[in-house]
């Protein structure tokens, strides 16, 4: 498992969302020095801090595991796929 990349990818969530590593820190309860270390892949946070990170991000778990994942991004096209295939024709056409 490549932990620097997905602390690499909460690291790109956390800035898209102009957050100090304190800001995410605070939100899911933990240190700013433990969070610089799970962007670094220094550390390998539990499930459930995992999960509370992807929450406080407003994130999905396959976004953050990008890049280590086999099929995370094909499962999120298949379900965009059904979606789009729901909508009217005229609705289709605008969305391709």
């Amino acid at each position: 498992m490549d932990w620097v990349k997905v602390g690499q990818n909460i690291k790109k969530k956390r800035l898209s969302k102009s957050w100090k590593q304190g800001t995410l820190a605070e939100k899911v309860d933990l240190t700013t020095s433990y969070i610089g270390m799970i962007e670094r892949g220094e550390k390998i946070p539990r499930l459930e801090t995992f999960v509370h990170i992807a929450n406080a991000l407003d994130s999905t778990a396959d976004e953050l595991l990008e890049g280590v994942l086999n099929r995370g991004y094909e499962i999120r096209m298949s379900e965009y796929v059904t979606k789009i295939g729901n909508l009217s024709k005229n609705e289709q056409n605008q969305v391709y």
